[in-house]
């Protein structure tokens, strides 16, 4: 049976109410289509605005919107307890994103775990339903930062239960089915919520999630890397790292007059050596993270020989020498904190390096200021994955073959129900539901229809029929938004 902890988060202890009106009046948008005027493009809703509904949930409060066709989008702010356990003990602004179809359509709750962005687009799980889309944007990530910032707040059960008030307050206006999506660190987010709200979600589709269980042994890492892509790749990948290096001292002098005219810093990290070996540690990882094995054309084929210029730009393509200065790391301090707290991090030995190396893989506190006190909990994962061996049902995990992350995933138990882990021959961290093999992918988009109750009578009598019920939307669709936004650093 599953067990929740849910009696702290009664909607009674809603923190403010902000009024339909008064907030309301930032953001007409004189180009959105008369159709969608009622929250619905179907005619379905209530004659009252969609807009007006939302805003009439305490504490929500209107941003701007922004118009597209066939869709109303919001960007809202929710009134959030710091403390889930102790509400009355202050707030912040929570960033929310709707992308507002119909409420006779299910909704798909999305989170990146990192930043939310601003500007319309779709999961591919909202594509797949046609359905309603909710982002939220992590807690401490700022804007969305309780100010003071009490760090011990950011933890994956507060997380949760933001996404478990948010789901609260708007299944009164969205009340068809519900899924919960992300990739990454998103597809973790998912699981999390999944797990502490396990009555909550009608389906969990989560993206290259990885699984760290057990934080200080990270083998199955170093098992990935003797043998992902061809043995030629990755000995082109090999040379530059080593070359990087050998040529320390020139190279971190191009690094030094990079860091002058960019106003680079290394408060956090100490030192400039350390963030320039960092971003050198994590080139092989980077590349396999982000790139297709077709992409090993583009690496010197034999870095003895190549330029300090043509090295520098490989690594710098791949890894980005910006990633641990002070500037690349403060986006990521949350990230970092919940690496070095509880989601643990990966460290391998890459013995083609010798000696070479005069820090190894640094760890997580080597990237959140000394101001911020850190303390690992070793139970934290290991309660998540033993729950999800146990207690899966309708959840969905798709990882890439060649994608570093996928090497400590998540596995179901024998127990699970209609709960699947698929891969993606070849892919990367950008690998979707898209990309599996014809059968998986029908298999997969079924299952998704099936969780959100929009399956079709011939999609329910022969999964192989199964497509997504919207059409592509070049600019709403953009797969590779989650890689892009992390790309040049080793983070999920």
């Amino acid at each position: 049976m599953r067990k929740t902890l849910r009696g702290v988060l009664s909607l009674a202890v809603l923190i403010g109410t902000v009024s339909a009106t008064g907030a309301s009046a930032g953001a007409a948008t004189a180009a959105e289509p008369a159709a969608t005027l009622s929250g619905s493009t179907s005619g379905s809703e209530s004659t009252k605005d969609i807009r007006d509904r939302i805003l009439a949930i305490p504490g929500m409060s209107l941003v701007e919107e922004k118009p597209y066709a066939g869709y109303r989008y919001f960007v809202l702010e929710y009134t959030q307890p710091i403390d889930h356990k102790r509400p009355s003990k202050g707030t912040f602004q929570q960033r929310i994103t709707l992308l507002h179809k119909d409420t006779s359509r299910p909704t798909v709750f999305y989170t990146s775990g990192y930043n939310v962005s601003t500007s319309p687009s779709r999961s591919e799980p909202t594509q797949i339903v046609d359905g309603n889309q909710v982002s939220l944007e992590y807690r401490f990530f700022t804007p969305s930062r309780p100010q003071p910032a009490d760090w011990s707040k950011l933890d994956i059960w507060q997380a949760a239960s933001d996404q478990h008030r948010v789901y609260t307050a708007l299944k009164k206006i969205y009340s068809k089915n519900w899924l919960a999506t992300g990739g990454s660190k998103g597809g973790m987010t998912a699981t999390y919520f999944e797990r502490f709200y396990p009555k909550d979600m009608d389906g969990v589709v989560a993206y290259v999630a990885p699984n760290d269980v057990v934080n200080d042994e990270d083998s199955a890492y170093d098992r990935f890397f003797a043998k992902v892509g061809t043995k030629e790749c990755r000995t082109r990948l090999n040379g530059v790292q080593r070359e990087a290096l050998i040529r320390r001292a020139p190279l971190e002098k191009k690094f030094a007059a990079y860091a002058a005219d960019n106003g680079l810093t290394f408060s956090t990290v100490g030192t400039l050596d350390k963030a320039y070996e960092a971003v050198v540690m994590d080139y092989i990882w980077a590349f396999w993270q982000y790139s297709l094995l077709a992409d090993c054309e583009s690496i010197p084929a034999d870095a003895r020989t190549a330029t300090d210029q043509e090295i520098w730009d490989s690594v710098d393509g791949i890894s980005g020498f910006s990633a641990y200065a002070d500037q690349g790391l403060e986006q990521y301090t949350p990230y970092y904190y919940q690496a070095g707290t509880q989601l643990g991090s990966p460290d391998i030995k890459q013995p083609w390096l010798g000696n070479l190396s005069r820090y190894g893989y640094q760890p997580p506190r080597s990237f959140v200021p000394r101001s911020i006190p850190m303390r690992f909990q070793d139970s934290a994962m290991r309660d998540v994955d033993r729950w999800v061996r146990n207690n899966a049902r309708q959840m969905m995990y798709v990882y890439g073959e060649n994608d570093p992350w996928g090497a400590e995933p998540f596995h179901l138990g024998r127990v699970a129900r209609d709960s699947y882990v698929y891969t993606v021959p070849g892919g990367n961290h950008g690998s979707k539901v898209d990309g599996l093999v014809p059968a998986e992918k029908a298999k997969a988009t079924a299952a998704i229809l099936r969780w959100a109750g929009v399956a079709p009578a011939g999609v329910q009598a022969d999964p192989a029929q199964a497509k997504p019920l919207a059409k592509f939307d070049a600019r709403l669709d953009k797969r590779d938004a989650e890689i892009e936004r992390n790309r040049g650093t080793l983070r999920p």
